[in-house]
């Protein structure tokens, strides 16, 4: 049998604790100077400008009905809001959603919200590996983009099993699926894998189709090609 090198092993960061002591500390240090508002993950590759970039491109080439100037996006695992705030000061008009399963996380963002008048952002906790979440039943096959930056990465660093042994990156696409349209969008960003591996798990039970990529700036160690950082656009099947 051949070894599945995708397997990452099990972390503090895929913890529920360490991020609510995280955040805890983004807060307290927000409470001091409302302009540190915290991390922005991925920030040295770009990535969050890139996210960007690609989803106003798709909606200005009026390539699918799910990339519009008033999507309905959900932000998994949104920490801070970063991302959110961000798609919003860039000009989006469309309804935002931020998930987080730390209560401290979603917290914080409010603060940041309230702090600087950001309006159309809804911030929620949700575990949304938890089939049985109010959030996923309530929000079921209502959003036309879900945005995951470092989320699946930090699932896959969990122990946690749910359903009968089965890991968080097993049943991810068939939770976070239920948030989307049919033919809706999902665009995830990791650093943990590459993009082939990335493709494998989210399409593994064709819940998902693999559709467009973000470039990012590539390197050559040893005669092999590689890039620190992948985002890959899926579509709900």
């Amino acid at each position: 049998m051949v070894e599945d090198t995708s397997k990452l092993n099990p972390s503090k960061l895929g913890t529920k604790e360490y991020w609510d002591d995280f955040y805890q500390l983004e807060t307290a240090n927000f409470k001091e100077d409302s302009e540190n508002v915290g991390e922005c993950w991925f920030d040295d590759s770009d990535a969050e400008n890139k996210i960007i970039e690609f989803l106003f491109d798709r909606i200005e080439d009026g390539s699918s009905e799910f990339f519009h100037s008033n999507s309905r996006i959900c932000d998994l695992g949104t920490g801070n809001g970063h991302l959110l705030f961000e798609l919003r000061k860039e000009g989006f008009r469309g309804d935002l959603v931020g998930l987080d399963y730390s209560e401290v996380s979603v917290e914080f963002a409010r603060q940041i919200a309230q702090k600087h008048a950001v309006k159309g952002i809804t911030f929620q906790q949700c575990d949304i590996l938890d089939e049985k979440s109010s959030v996923l039943n309530d929000e079921n096959d209502k959003f036309d983009i879900l945005l995951d930056k470092g989320t699946f990465d930090a699932i896959a660093l969990s122990s946690s099993t749910y359903n009968g042994g089965k890991t968080g990156i097993e049943i991810y696409p068939s939770t976070v699926k239920k948030l989307l349209k049919k033919g809706g969008i999902l665009l995830v960003t990791s650093c943990n894998f590459t993009e082939s591996e990335l493709i494998k798990h989210i399409t593994k039970n064709d819940e998902f189709t693999e559709e467009k990529h973000i470039e990012y700036p590539k390197f050559e160690f040893g005669g092999i090609q590689g890039q620190t950082i992948c985002s890959i656009c899926f579509i709900k099947n």
